[in-house]
């Protein structure tokens, strides 16, 4: 091979393998600033309400505490639930976007969990979204 083949493929070999590797990087970009944004939407979308204040479970739902540590609750179920809702739970599609769901899910990941700041009083239960 010439050197100037050489001089053209090696850097389209070097750049392919770069973009080829991005993808890995962005998915794990910040997994603690993820779950410090998953503590405010915990809070500010109202989760507070049936989960407890840090996600310790109260009359209304079930401790996310724990979640973490279990295999049968994958991200792809927790998206579920949370979109979609189920047993008691009202789905909330419509007022979560896929990066929020992403970040609420950081945050019950978490084995550390950041604490959520405090909700606003509510005087009824959070909306499912926009009616």
């Amino acid at each position: 091979m010439t050197s100037r083949v050489k001089l053209f493929f090696f850097p389209l070999t070097l750049g392919l393998i770069v973009a080829s590797t991005l993808p890995l990087f962005a998915a794990a970009a910040d997994p603690e600033a993820s779950a410090k944004a998953g503590a405010a939407l915990f809070s500010d979308k109202g989760c507070t309400y049936c989960h407890g204040s840090a996600g310790q479970g109260a009359k209304k739902g079930p401790a996310l505490t724990d979640v973490w540590k279990d295999k049968t609750w994958t991200n792809e179920k927790i998206t579920n639930q949370i979109l979609n809702g189920g047993q008691k739970m009202p789905p909330f599609q419509d007022s979560v976007s896929d990066d929020e769901v992403k970040d609420l899910i950081a945050w019950i990941r978490a084995k550390k969990k950041p604490v959520p700041p405090p909700a606003p009083p509510q005087e009824s239960a959070p909306s499912s979204g926009p009616q």
